[in-house]
């Protein structure tokens, strides 16, 4: 049986139109997620205006994944 999945992924914490997505594979979802992360981070990098740490980067990239809701349909 196949399952369905539901990602809500927000701008913020205070985000009241955040993206959401369905998948019918959990690869798929899994792929998406780290794309939309990893396009999220790279534009804060672009923008930040000193030079980042690989302390910061994880900071970013743990901030990124709490804005994250997953559930199966």
């Amino acid at each position: 049986m196949e399952r369905t999945y539901k990602v809500t992924y927000a701008a913020d914490s205070l985000d009241s139109n955040p993206t959401i997505k369905i998948f019918d594979c959990h690869g798929e979802m899994s792929d998406w997620i780290s794309e939309e992360i990893d396009k999220r981070i790279s534009f804060m990098v672009q923008h930040w205006p000193y030079q980042i740490s690989n302390e910061d980067l994880a900071m970013l990239e743990e901030q990124e994944k709490t804005l994250i809701h997953i559930e199966e349909v």
